[in-house]
């Protein structure tokens, strides 16, 4: 479940009015807590890297790795690369353009995205499927590894063990497969998160709750919520040793909804 980027926004300003720390505008909250969603994201792979480092043949270690799973799991998608054989005696493969979403692919991220596209982030499991056949994985090498191994009859790549080169983009495939997708499984980057507003009496800003009108909340799980507003708030220089107080007040923003509603 989503963490709503009203309740992130109106908890960080009710803590920075009790702190007597300013105030936030709206265009800033967007920037900062786009760059929290991230940074709590890049996080979770440094989790699991260091879990995967040292394993733990305990139960504890096998619910935090499900739970890290659980995280990530939400911004794993697929999508076909298609074959490009512009390099003469050299076809390589191209990542995605759409996602199995229907979503467009963007590479190397530098503006905005729009409601139709994703980021790429991380290459997952790369696999093909010969005709009357299941999917079969491709071993992903490093360069020396890719290139050393076709040097020889004996530890060439064959269609029931192909391997590839991940290089700029790219994919380079040995052996040559005779199909024309190859299927990619691969992570996205979380969405930026925007508080949609339009100005009001006094220039005071109006959240806009109007689905599709610009909102986007934190994809990030709903156990996140706490961790979020601690985080911006320290990025406008506030530090909150009681993650108590960011409960209470989000509780309080949550209530103060509901009361509208009702």
């Amino acid at each position: 479940m989503a963490i709503s980027v009203d309740t992130v926004y109106k908890t960080v300003l009710l803590i920075l009015n009790k702190e007597q720390r300013g105030y936030m505008t709206p265009p800033e909250f967007n920037r900062i807590g786009t760059q929290v969603q991230l940074d709590i994201f890049e996080q979770y792979f440094e989790d699991l890297n260091q879990q995967l480092r040292v394993p733990q043949p305990d139960v504890d270690y096998a619910d935090r790795q499900m739970a890290l799973d659980e995280k990530i799991s939400p911004f794993k998608t697929t999508g076909a690369a298609t074959l490009n054989t512009t390099i003469a005696n050299n076809p390589y493969w191209d990542l995605p353009v759409i996602d199995l979403y229907g979503k467009t692919v963007v590479y190397n991220q530098l503006t905005p995205l729009s409601s139709t596209q994703i980021a790429f982030y991380k290459l997952g499991t790369v696999t093909y499927t010969p005709s009357g056949s299941l999917p079969t994985e491709l071993q992903r090498l490093g360069r020396a590894e890719f290139y050393n191994l076709q040097k020889s009859d004996l530890t060439v790549a064959s269609i029931y063990n192909p391997v590839y080169l991940y290089e700029n983009n790219k994919l380079f495939v040995s052996p040559a497969l005779a199909v024309d997708t190859v299927d990619v499984d691969f992570l996205r980057k979380p969405l930026d998160i925007q508080w949609a507003f339009a100005t009001g009496i006094g220039q005071s800003y109006v959240f806009n709750s109007q689905p599709g009108q610009g909102s986007v909340n934190f994809e990030l799980s709903s156990t996140e919520q706490t961790n979020v507003i601690l985080k911006i708030l320290l990025y406008a220089g506030i530090v909150i040793r009681d993650p108590q107080i960011v409960q209470v007040a989000a509780q309080q923003i949550q209530q103060e909804e509901i009361n509208k509603k009702s």
